[in-house]
């Protein structure tokens, strides 16, 4: 069995309130996208790594490999207008069968533990996707009205990837037409029909999006 991991980086700075993509951002000394490919480079499945970035990033990731002595081995593939076209992209990459891991290069904390567990039931059960329960409370605001609803918490997850999957599966669900409402790589499968399998994510598990963000990251590495 072949493994392969798409880590999609396409995210900006506007969150961060930095000009510096986030994936590019230092953490413990290095950026965090090296942080990702690591994780994923180190972890006992050793997957074939593809890394997929807006074409005008390219260059500036090769600079900084360059500048980090950063030689872990993967194919950097041009990333499309959205997050489902990235995938798609990287996707095509890959030519033969096996199981593929989607995340996002702004999870730098990952552990090998979660990586492999998502391996090992995407090969049994066809896929894997991790996630956590929320620890606060939840409530549905009504769109332009001040009005809310409690929702029971122990009814919903928090979506984290990796998402993991057989590639035959993921492949029929990118050749759909892309619409709003694919969030995620689960979301654009199950609606090609595929059953959904959840496993347990990790909170540490962070995605880096707010400033706040980089430094419990931080933090966590030390």
């Amino acid at each position: 069995m072949k493994y392969y991991a798409i880590i999609v980086g396409g995210g900006s700075g506007k969150r961060m309130q930095n000009t510096i993509a986030k994936q590019f951002l230092l953490l413990k000394n290095k950026p965090v996208l090296m942080h990702t490919l690591s994780a994923f480079y180190n972890s006992s499945f050793k997957p074939e790594i593809i890394l997929v970035l807006h074409a005008d990033l390219h260059q500036y990731w090769e600079e900084l490999c360059l500048k980090y002595n950063f030689d872990i081995p993967h194919t950097l593939i041009r990333g499309g207008e959205q997050r489902f076209h990235s995938v798609r992209n990287g996707l095509i990459a890959i030519k033969g069968e096996g199981i593929v891991a989607v995340h996002d290069a702004v999870r730098p904390l990952v552990s090998s533990k979660l990586i492999a567990k998502a391996y090992e039931i995407a090969e049994d059960v066809g896929n894997a996707i991790a996630c956590i329960k929320p620890s606060d409370s939840v409530r549905r605001v009504k769109e332009n009205s001040e009005q809310s609803k409690i929702i029971n918490r122990d009814e919903l997850v928090l979506i984290q990837t990796p998402q993991t999957f057989e590639i035959s599966q993921l492949r029929k669900g990118y050749q759909q037409h892309y619409k709003a409402k694919f969030t995620d790589d689960a979301s654009v499968v199950e609606k090609a029909g595929f059953k959904i399998n959840l496993i347990e994510g990790e909170r540490n598990n962070l995605k880096i999006t707010y400033p706040e963000d980089l430094e419990l990251a931080n933090f966590l590495l030390k």
